[in-house]
């Protein structure tokens, strides 16, 4: 794609000089260069963007699975607890893996069932654009573990 686009510009820089100027391609290169430098200068900016995203995505996804297992491990033994049990986890997991990269993580636990538990983590993250808000969304949940005595037959 950059290849065409530089091929187009090419193209219409060189009528535009041509036009004005018997000189053919004196300058075509510092005229390519000042169009094309912002192209590349944006690609190179939403290629680290685009790492960001993920990389925060990943860690608000490890974070909320993290937070879903501790919270299936503890609702059945301690009704009420598992709650800020899941929540520190989630918090250890945040500030350890990517602390500057998740920012302001609203974590919320969630029941949808009877038997079932889970982390909703949602948070914003960093920005190479100015004015851009972008924010990440993982959620884990699953069935609580049970531990049933083995009655012996």
């Amino acid at each position: 794609m950059l290849v065409a686009v530089r091929r187009w510009v090419h193209r219409w820089v060189r009528r535009r000089v041509e036009a004005a100027s018997a000189r053919g391609d004196s300058g075509m290169t510092a005229i390519e260069f000042v169009l094309l430098t912002p192209v590349l200068f944006f690609m190179i900016f939403a290629t680290v963007q685009f790492a960001l995203y993920f990389f925060a995505d990943h860690v608000a996804q490890a974070a909320a699975q993290a937070g879903a297992r501790k919270a299936r491990a503890t609702a059945d033994a301690r009704p009420g607890a598992w709650r800020g049990e899941a929540q520190d986890v989630v918090d250890s997991y945040i500030s350890q893996l990517g602390p500057q990269l998740v920012i302001a993580p609203d974590v919320k636990m969630v029941q949808p069932e009877q038997n079932t538990v889970g982390v909703e983590v949602t948070a914003r993250i960093p920005t190479v654009f100015p004015g851009l808000d972008l924010t990440v969304h993982a959620q884990s949940v699953g069935p609580v573990e049970r531990f049933v005595q083995d009655e012996g037959n």
